[in-house]
């Protein structure tokens, strides 16, 4: 992708900004994060260098987009409440940014003729349905205010797609994880959370038996499928993942065993909203955009430990 105008809400969080990284050198591109979760220090170079635009501005204020979308070929909409516990916690906040924000992304993507909006959904929409791999079309079942309203999100984009014949696409990320990923946050995923513990002698807790399995993403193989999905013409829902599933026990182990550590894993009680097993089936995205994962769950473990060692 070159010479577009694009612009990447939630682009200082950990998925926006690796996608703002990979765009800014050949594009033009606008951020558009009220930090509320993000980290300006992710983007803070390429803002610097003048290589992006910064908006500190939230998706909830319908103007700001309306003004900032003018002359946009393309939206990646990656800005959002995350975590299924918080979204538990605070259902209105999470309905707010994630349902009305995404509604007012797609109608000042509509007013202002977008070429395409690409938006991050979440394999959590499937919630703890038995059938596996996940396939697109399966019945959701969302377990969480999280994932309603990254389900509800979907039928918006379908519906603009539908009426307004405003392109949309909407990505089910599966487990994303790598390098610049947050581990300090109450609501950190799993993979930064185990690897900076053991990194420091801790033990890696475990909600519930360990037993659950997970689909891992790796991050290079998300942004890259947000440019396939950008740059192809295919509309509708699509898994991103590694197509394959490793238990929380043995994510664990494989965590300890490369930082070359001798430590036991810690048991807690499960977590209320989280399933029990993952996998997605990805055939769709392959076929219709090739999408491939080029990572396996130990080389992209293996590359994020490097990068967490790099900062220790």
């Amino acid at each position: 992708m070159k010479e577009k105008n694009i612009i990447i809400t939630g682009g200082a969080g950990f998925i926006g900004s690796n996608l703002v990284k990979q765009l800014a050198d050949t594009n033009h591109v606008i951020v558009i994060d009220d930090l509320s979760t993000g980290h300006i220090k992710n983007i803070q170079n390429l803002i610097i260098s003048k290589k992006i635009e910064f908006i500190n501005g939230t998706i909830t204020d319908l103007e700001l987009l309306q003004k900032t979308f003018r002359n946009i070929d393309y939206i990646f909409h990656e800005a959002a409440i995350p975590s299924v516990p918080r979204s538990i916690k605070d259902p209105i906040k999470t309905n707010a940014v994630n349902v009305q924000g995404t509604l007012n992304i797609l109608i000042a993507a509509r007013d202002n003729h977008v070429k395409k909006v690409i938006y991050a959904s979440s394999s959590s929409v499937y919630g703890d349905t038995p059938t596996l791999p996940k396939k697109e079309d399966m019945k959701p079942y969302p377990l969480s205010p999280y994932a309603v309203s990254k389900l509800t999100a979907e039928y918006y984009c379908e519906i603009f797609t539908r009426i307004y014949n405003l392109p949309t696409i909407s990505l089910r990320y599966f487990n994303v994880y790598g390098p610049g990923q947050d581990p300090a946050s109450e609501y950190a995923a799993v993979v930064p959370r185990f690897i900076t513990n053991v990194l420091d002698g801790k033990s890696p807790i475990i909600y519930g038996n360990g037993e659950q399995t997970r689909d891992f993403t790796f991050i290079e193989d998300v942004v890259n499928a947000n440019i396939l999905a950008a740059e192809s013409l295919s509309t509708g829902i699509f898994n991103i993942a590694g197509g394959k599933r490793i238990s929380i026990n043995d994510l664990a182990l494989l965590i300890i065993k490369q930082c070359k550590k001798d430590i036991e894993v810690k048991y807690q009680n499960p977590r209320s909203g989280d399933i029990l097993h993952s996998l997605a089936d990805i055939t769709r995205a392959k076929d219709k955009f090739n999408f491939k994962s080029k990572y396996s769950i130990t080389e992209g473990i293996e590359v994020t430990i490097k990068w967490f060692l790099k900062r220790i």
